[in-house]
């Protein structure tokens, strides 16, 4: 089972003995995926509103710890994930919808990922 949020980032590197050109450049960040009921299984409810980011700041800040460099714009792509991974997904949020404030499992992944949820095969997924 294997999940990783993917992002398009642009990061900035502003060493402080060096001169880089070009300073800023955009790259895909992933952040695994923690398996559902486990602590931080709920990013997707915390961070994503229907398949966007939902507070730019925080993910930027959240985001710029992760690689070590200043992330100066962050954009969600999607949540690459296998077949395992979605099933545990859905079956954990259906066994607490009024978390959620919804009526569907459909409608939680929507309300959250958009229709950003990619399932591949579990060897198409890297690893973060």
């Amino acid at each position: 089972m294997q999940a990783n949020y993917v992002f398009r980032v642009t990061v900035q590197l502003d060493p402080p003995e060096a001169c880089l050109d070009p300073d800023r450049f955009e790259t895909v960040c992933r952040l695994p995926a923690a398996t559902p009921g486990t602590d931080g299984w709920l990013f997707f409810q915390y961070n994503l509103w229907r398949g966007a980011v939902a507070d730019a700041d925080h993910m930027r800040a959240l985001l710029t710890d992760t690689p070590d460099v200043e992330v100066i714009e962050a954009s969600f792509s999607e949540l690459e994930t296998d077949a395992a991974y979605r099933a545990a997904l859905e079956t954990e949020i259906k066994t607490d919808l009024s978390r959620f404030n919804a009526d569907s499992v459909d409608a939680v992944v929507h309300q959250h990922l958009g229709s950003s949820i990619h399932v591949r095969d579990a060897e198409a997924i890297p690893d973060a």
